[in-house]
């Protein structure tokens, strides 16, 4: 947040709503428009001062003292800063996993190509926050927005307004049914088709699934993967071996014993699905438990790379997906408008795949 102040303040003068000897927002008020601390933004402006593009007088406030050098002029030759197109928005559900990570990473590498400065605002899966963020994007006057929608049943109305009015917006890994708007998502579908298929013909018929509820197109398209897989199969498909939990309840404290009690309830269970990388560590964390207790083994595989050792994963193409994403927005951002969903391929890392991954000497 203490970048995004700065950058922030930064294109109000590469605009000209800032001009030399003008004002710059308080700390108050940069404090109450970003909602962080005071020492965020009294940073935020002390980092600009020492960059030689504000001046702070004691008492009276911040001023601009160098509006030529954020506009790229051969006047000044002290920390030249490179012309931008403006702000684009991220606005993600979470931090807390290594996918949600490169997202984030490959998104401000492609944004920056197309000499975007890339801002984001994590929601925590609060609808609340989520309109709180495009709230806060527009009024930075941000060119567009790339949004991970929250885990709900019913789409948020500040998502759908952005639809309406057309502005700017790709919507990415989940998108709204039935609304035309852009999205870029992986092929979810396939994916979890092809590793419950694989399971199955390695003799397995009692496989359990591990997600959160089904509740946004992500878990709807993986659980569709996993039916259809049983379908193509000849096989009965038992959905008292699924185990849904509520997002509230997912933490290292409480989804281990969950899923510990869920093995218990189902003894026949030789082999599990888990739709993402955060409840496959949990899974793998009363898998444990029950080989000490009970000498209990089951085959696990997961959607994205949990990090744990050979255990057989559903790769997305995080590069691709963030690459794509760009591309439609600019394409926005250029004056074409044609709505549509892209899904980029995955691959399924079966575990005998990874183990034979030796590096060669």
């Amino acid at each position: 947040m203490y970048q995004q102040i700065k950058e922030y303040i930064k294109e109000q003068i590469r605009s000209g709503e800032l001009r030399l000897g003008d004002l710059v927002s308080s700390e108050i008020e940069l404090m109450e428009k970003f909602h962080v601390s005071q020492i965020t933004t009294k940073n935020a402006l002390n980092g600009l001062a020492e960059e030689g593009i504000v001046e702070r007088v004691r008492g009276k406030g911040t001023f601009v003292i160098d509006s030529e050098l954020l506009k790229g002029s051969n006047q000044s030759t002290t920390n030249p800063v490179k012309h931008s197109n403006g702000i684009v928005g991220l606005i993600l559900p979470s931090m807390k996993t290594k996918i949600e990570q490169e997202f984030v990473n490959y998104i401000e590498m492609y944004a920056s190509k197309y000499k975007y400065n890339l801002m984001i605002k994590i929601t925590r899966e609060s609808q609340f926050e989520e309109s709180n963020a495009i709230e806060m994007f527009h009024e930075l006057g941000a060119k567009g927005v790339i949004i991970f929608p929250t885990e709900k049943e019913t789409y948020n109305e500040s998502i759908l307004r952005l639809t309406l009015d057309k502005f700017p917006l790709v919507l990415i890994d989940r998108y709204l049914e039935n609304i035309r708007t852009y999205s870029v998502s992986s092929e979810n579908e396939k994916g979890t088709f092809s590793a419950i298929s694989y399971l199955i013909h390695k003799g397995h018929q009692h496989i359990g699934l591990i997600s959160p509820l089904i509740t946004n197109t992500v878990t709807i398209e993986r659980s569709t993967g996993f039916e259809q897989a049983f379908l193509n199969n000849g096989l009965v498909l038992n959905k008292n071996m699924w185990l849904l939990i509520n997002f509230h309840k997912i933490s290292k404290e409480q989804t281990p014993m969950l899923i510990q009690e869920f093995f218990l309830d189902n003894p026949d269970m030789t082999a599990v699905f888990i739709m993402n990388a955060e409840l496959s560590r949990y899974t793998n964390m009363a898998l444990e438990n029950l080989k000490k207790e009970y000498g209990r083994d089951i085959e696990l595989i997961s959607f994205d790379d949990s990090g744990i050792e050979g255990l057989a994963y559903i790769q997305q193409d995080i590069e691709q997906c963030s690459k794509q994403t760009m591309e439609l927005l600019q394409e926005q951002l250029e004056g074409t408008y044609n709505p549509r969903r892209v899904f980029i391929p995955v691959y399924f890392k079966k575990e005998e795949e990874i183990a034979s991954k030796i590096p060669n000497i």
